[in-house]
């Protein structure tokens, strides 16, 4: 699709603050935008990450789907990051406090990834493509 000129993912979070300082630790950045029902990072030149409080959220979807918060703590997204160094940011994660779901590890599907949660159980997963082996 031609038309798309930006990609924003926004993840509904418990709390804003304690979200967005989890992720400035983790993108070892600071936001971009960080106001009261909004914080956005931008991860490349057409993507940002936004994080939304759930109570911010709910008022927009009101009574036609459960509340976010009901989710709290259950997986409902993956961001899927490939990065450089996968020790580097395995390492990060973990001294940020994101939760080990699954240690760096070669995948079936061609990437070297570790999962891991973040503080709402979001998952963050960090990978690297697999270095063939030429025979």
């Amino acid at each position: 699709m031609e038309q798309i000129k930006l990609i924003q993912i926004i993840l509904y979070v418990n709390d804003q603050n304690a979200s967005a300082n989890f992720y400035q630790k983790i993108f070892r950045k600071k936001p971009e935008l960080n106001v009261p029902g909004m914080t956005e990072f931008k991860l490349s030149e057409n993507c940002k990450l936004g994080l939304m409080p759930n109570q911010g959220i709910a008022k927009i979807l009101g009574n036609k789907i459960p509340h976010p918060e009901q989710g709290n703590g259950i997986p409902r997204c993956e961001l899927y990051l490939y990065i450089q160094n996968i020790q580097d940011e395995f390492n990060n994660a973990l001294s940020a406090g994101a939760k080990i779901i699954s240690p760096i590890a070669a995948r079936d599907w061609g990437d070297t990834a570790c999962y891991f949660s973040d503080p709402d159980g979001h998952i963050l997963a960090f990978a690297e493509k697999l270095q063939s082996n030429p025979q």
